[in-house]
């Protein structure tokens, strides 16, 4: 049966608020604190149990708001520091828990700290909070090691000193204008022990640490080996001298003292691409509770290899007694029903798969048996917004409105996760749809077949992908054996993932090319209708007694 003493972050599934495109209040285009608090309801009726708010930090946008200026303010296009209390106040009310994102590997380049490294001397106090280095070369015009950024091109930009010479070199992992800090520094230590407390005295109910992994440098900052083709595949690295270094486990050693000291179980979640093995790591007791399965999301739409990397993390965790938090798609990633409707359906990179045909019908399809998988699975889940409306991705966005840094830094070969991030469609026959003021056009442009997937016309229909998931939420919540870490595995065909979590409930996902027949089999929920009492291929049923 199910621990009432459990925290309640080992069986929760948290909705990701991207805040620029979830809702528009003040009828600028963007999204806001306005629009989300509004929306608030909406989210309590489709059964989550909390949100997860990306960066709602002051930012450049130089990438889309992981570009920090401020750790503890509110920018202002999103709204004011009274309206983030009020909007945490308003989701406990509603019975919603609050994460917020902190972005601890890098601070933008218009953050004070990086303008006072800029103004300051080779060797400074300024400087040492980041990774200046001199540079390579008789002439020091090479870049300090042959380390790559993740957006594409190297890892290293030259700065001019402020009497005008060519001067260090500073490190970013990201985008130029984001440079990494120095986590060997005291000083950044010192500060984002603040900034965790600012927010944990504000009422939120959890930190979500973006790029966790990145955090930790090798100390003499060695080339790294990245085999014959230089990308960005963290899952397949090992030994990598600045992704996944012991030395971040120091910090979030630190990092849950700070957490343990405040009431309520504040939990914090991990973005750790990394292998399975390595993710244990972040989950020992005394660090992370709870940290993305990105081998689960990056998985293709494969019985085998589905079934592989379950049994992979569950075995895993149990030691670290932490739970699975299984991911299918986020604003990183391309949209679930276009990535399944490809050739491609595992997704190493966010470019894989990227301009081959999509048929859609299939990736709904699909698209909704991965949901009830997902959400049938031993731990908690999180659901990125817009999916429970089945939106697809939106290829075919202009290149002139891409905001995307991989975009501009790869040359055009990326197109980047603008498509994955077009403000979402609430009501209406045409753009806005509700996003936003009527003749407002958002911020990204929203395609004009949309109509049929806005939660308006979703909320009536029984089928739709909107009910599908208010459907599931409502029965994992009222299904005990699905707040237990039990799962059991039933003899069954090759292609298919047949599971028990317990008196009462039973998990079917039929991926073997034929209907597969279920009988004496009550049925709670499916992805799609039974045919002469089969489950279709690529489909998924909950089964009670």
């Amino acid at each position: 049966m199910a621990d009432a003493h459990a925290p309640w972050w080992r069986h929760a599934v948290i909705y990701e608020v991207y805040p620029r495109s979830f809702a528009d209040g003040n009828g600028d285009g963007e999204g806001d604190l306005a629009g989300l608090r509004a929306r608030l309801p909406y989210l309590r009726d489709i059964g989550v149990d909390g949100i997860w708010i990306a960066p709602w930090y002051p930012s450049p946008m130089a990438d889309g708001g992981y570009d920090v200026s401020d750790y503890t303010g509110i920018d202002p296009r999103y709204g004011t520091l009274d309206e983030a209390d009020a909007l945490i106040r308003e989701a406990h009310d509603l019975g919603l828990r609050v994460i917020v994102d902190v972005v601890p590997n890098h601070t933008s380049e218009q953050h004070p700290w990086f303008r006072a490294a800029l103004a300051a001397a080779p060797g400074s106090p300024e400087r040492a909070r980041y990774l200046f280095r001199d540079g390579a070369g008789p002439d020091g015009d090479r870049p300090p090691n042959n380390w790559i950024s993740c957006f594409g091109g190297g890892a290293w930009e030259r700065v001019t000193e402020p009497d005008g010479t060519p001067g260090q070199f500073y490190m970013h992992m990201f985008a130029p204008e984001q440079p990494d800090l120095d986590w060997s520094n005291p000083d950044v230590v010192e500060a984002f022990d603040g900034i965790l407390r600012f927010w944990f005295d504000r009422g939120v109910d959890g930190i979500r640490v973006d790029a966790a992994p990145a955090m930790g440098k090798a100390a003499d900052l060695p080339d790294a080996d990245y085999g014959p083709e230089p990308a960005f595949r963290t899952l397949e690295w090992t030994d990598n001298p600045h992704w996944d270094v012991d030395h971040v486990h120091d910090i979030f050693r630190r990092w849950r003292t700070v957490a343990d000291a405040y009431d309520g179980d504040r939990v914090f979640v991990a973005e750790a691409v990394v292998s399975g093995t390595r993710l244990r790591n972040y989950l020992r007791p005394d660090e992370m509770h709870t940290a993305f399965n990105f081998p689960y999301m990056k998985t293709a739409w494969e019985a085998s290899a589905l079934r592989a990397v379950i049994d992979e993390t569950i075995d895993l965790l149990a030691p670290m007694g932490a739970p699975a938090t299984w991911v299918l798609a986020s604003h990183d990633e391309t949209r679930l029903v276009s990535r399944y409707g490809r050739a491609t359906t595992s997704s190493g990179h966010v470019a894989d798969g990227q301009g081959e045909p999509v048929d859609l019908a299939l990736g709904t399809r699909r698209a909704r048996a991965a949901t009830l998988l997902m959400l049938a699975l031993p731990g908690g889940a999180y659901l990125y917004q817009g999916e429970e409306l089945g939106l697809p991705e939106v290829d075919d966005l202009p290149d002139e409105v891409l905001q995307d840094p991989m975009f501009a830094r790869s040359n055009g070969a990326m197109r980047g996760r603008d498509g994955c991030r077009v403000p979402l469609p609430w009501s209406g026959d045409h753009p806005p749809y509700g996003f936003g003021a009527e003749g407002v056009a958002t911020w990204l442009p929203q395609p004009a077949d949309w109509a049929p997937l806005t939660a308006e016309a979703q909320a009536a229909d029984a089928g739709s992908m909107l009910s599908l998931h208010r459907d599931a939420l409502r029965i994992r919540r009222e299904v005990a054996a699905l707040c237990t870490d039990h799962l059991s595995w039933r003899a069954a065909p090759d292609g298919v993932l047949d599971f028990d979590r317990g008196p009462g409930f039973r998990c079917v996902v039929n991926l073997s090319g034929a209907p597969l027949p279920l009988t004496d089999a009550s049925v709670l929920l499916s992805s799609l209708p039974l045919e002469a009492g089969a489950l279709p291929h690529d489909a998924a049923a909950w089964l009670g007694d």
